[in-house]
């Protein structure tokens, strides 16, 4: 076998993944995905068992893998127990690693991805904590997230949040040893390696580009780029 099918063979997500498929395509008909952009889960689980290095390769640095939406509808209807979606998992993860995800514009994006909800979980405990969802980052939430986001303390303690305090409640503070705990976590389970190689390709990639990257933060000419673009060649006609 080759190198890029080894690797996939490493992750359990790809082992629990992909069983015994015959190409039938339920997964694709049922897929939402499918239906908005051009992707089609049946041809990658079709090229994974070529074990083909050059077609895998290329799979993991195009868009194709970074259009799933993971809600599993694949793994409700296969004849075979397959999970796509799985399979998706795995070829991120090793695209990830190897640098790949950075050839393709949804790939770049895992870049504001860790910046973002990445950092968040380790910096407050929470994926997206409402005061860090900014009205000029996030203007599709509209005109009234800047009255939220200016009344916050307000507006939640309306809602019954214990914003950012000790104690139950949402919105609580979230104490620093169950910081310490992710972090750990994220130590042992390899997410702090994840993230460090996102950055280290990210940053290669912004040179690359010509365009100014920051070690820290979003205010940078790289991050505002894929955070932003859209070249709106990923729908089907």
């Amino acid at each position: 076998m080759g190198k890029l099918y080894d690797l996939l063979l490493q992750d359990v997500r790809f082992k629990e993944g992909l069983n015994a498929c015959m190409n039938c395509g339920v997964c694709t008909a049922i897929c939402p995905a499918a239906e908005f952009y051009k992707y089609d889960p049946r041809e990658i689980i079709d090229t994974v068992q070529t074990k083909d290095e050059a077609k895998i390769e290329a799979l993991m640095r195009s868009e194709t893998i970074w259009y799933c939406g993971q809600c599993m509808s694949c793994k409700t209807r296969c004849p075979r127990g397959n999970t796509p979606a799985m399979v998706v998992m795995a070829l991120r993860s090793v695209s990830q690693k190897l640098g790949y995800f950075t050839d393709s514009e949804k790939g770049r994006q895992q870049f504001a991805i860790k910046r973002t909800v990445g950092e968040n979980i380790l910096k407050y405990g929470y994926c997206v904590p409402t005061y860090a969802v900014t009205p000029e980052m996030h203007p599709e939430q509209g005109p009234i997230w800047s009255y939220i986001n200016e009344n916050i303390e307000e507006v939640m303690e309306r809602l019954g949040a214990n914003l950012r305090k000790p104690g139950p409640g949402s919105m609580r503070e979230i104490h620093q040893s169950n910081l310490d705990e992710l972090d750990r976590i994220f130590e042992v389970s390899g997410g702090h390696n994840l993230y460090n190689d996102i950055e280290r390709f990210s940053e290669k990639k912004a040179d690359e580009m010509g365009m100014e990257f920051k070690k820290e933060g979003t205010d940078n000419e790289y991050f505002r780029h894929v955070y932003t673009f859209n070249s709106g060649n990923h729908s089907r006609e």
